[in-house]
C-alpha cells in the first residue's frame, strides 16, 4: 500500500515521522513524503533542528486517490503550518470523504480540526488539543492509542512520542484490515 506521510516544510517532530515511516516500510508498504513545497522538509527534535528529508510529492500536485492511507506526524509547528494551507487541509479532508484510513499523533489532530473531520469522532492527542477537539465536535480521550470507526473511515490517534510503538502497531493493523 502507498501511504502518504503529510508534513509541512518545517516543524515535524522527527521521531513521529521516522518511526512510523520505518514501521510502514518494514511491513512492506511504500511510504511517500508529501509536503506543501518541493525540496526538503526540516524535522525537529522538540525545538531543535534535526535532519532534513526529501519531499517525494507536493500536496497540490498529487491525489489522495493514489494512496491507500494517510499518516499525520506531529510536532507543534508542523500541523499549525498545515492547517493554514488550503490544499493540505483539502488533501486531509479527501481521505475522510473517500473512506481511507488516517493515523495522527501528538499535535497532528490540529490539522483534522481545521479539515472539520473530528465532529462525532473519538480521538486522543497531546493534551493541549483537548479543548480544540471538543470545540470541533469531537470527543477527546486520554489513551495511548485510540481507533475510531464512528465515520466513513477508520481514524487512529495517539498522544505523544512515548506512544509510538503502540501507534505504529495499531495503524499498521488497521491499514492492513482496511486494504483487505
Amino acid at each position: 500500500m502507498r501511504i502518504a506521510f503529510l508534513v509541512a516544510p518545517e516543524g515535524v517532530e522527527q521521531v513521529e515521522l521516522t518511526d512510523p515511516w520505518q514501521a510502514a516500510k518494514d511491513a512492506g508498504h511504500e511510504p511517500v513524503l508529501v509536503s506543501t513545497k518541493e525540496g526538503e522538509i526540516q524535522a525537529f527534535n522538540h525545538l531543535d533542528k534535526a535532519d532534513t528529508f526529501p519531499v517525494d510529492e507536493v500536496v497540490g500536485e498529487t491525489s489522495p486517490g493514489s494512496f491507500g492511507a494517510l499518516v499525520l506526524p506531529g510536532g507543534v509547528a508542523n500541523p499549525d503550518f498545515l492547517r493554514m494551507d488550503g490544499e493540505a487541509v483539502a488533501f486531509v479532508r479527501d481521505f475522510f470523504e473517500q473512506g481511507r484510513p488516517v493515523a495522527a499523533i501528538c499535535h497532528a489532530p490540529w490539522t483534522l480540526v481545521e479539515a472539520d473531520v473530528v465532529r462525532g469522532r473519538v480521538l486522543t492527542s497531546w493534551p493541549s488539543l483537548r479543548t480544540d477537539i471538543r470545540n470541533a465536535g469531537g470527543t477527546w480521550v486520554d489513551e495511548q492509542v485510540k481507533v475510531c470507526d464512528h465515520g466513513a473511515n477508520k481514524l487512529v490517534t495517539s498522544r505523544k512520542p512515548d506512544d509510538l510503538k503502540a501507534f505504529c502497531e495499531t495503524f499498521l493493523d488497521v491499514f492492513a484490515r482496511e486494504a483487505a
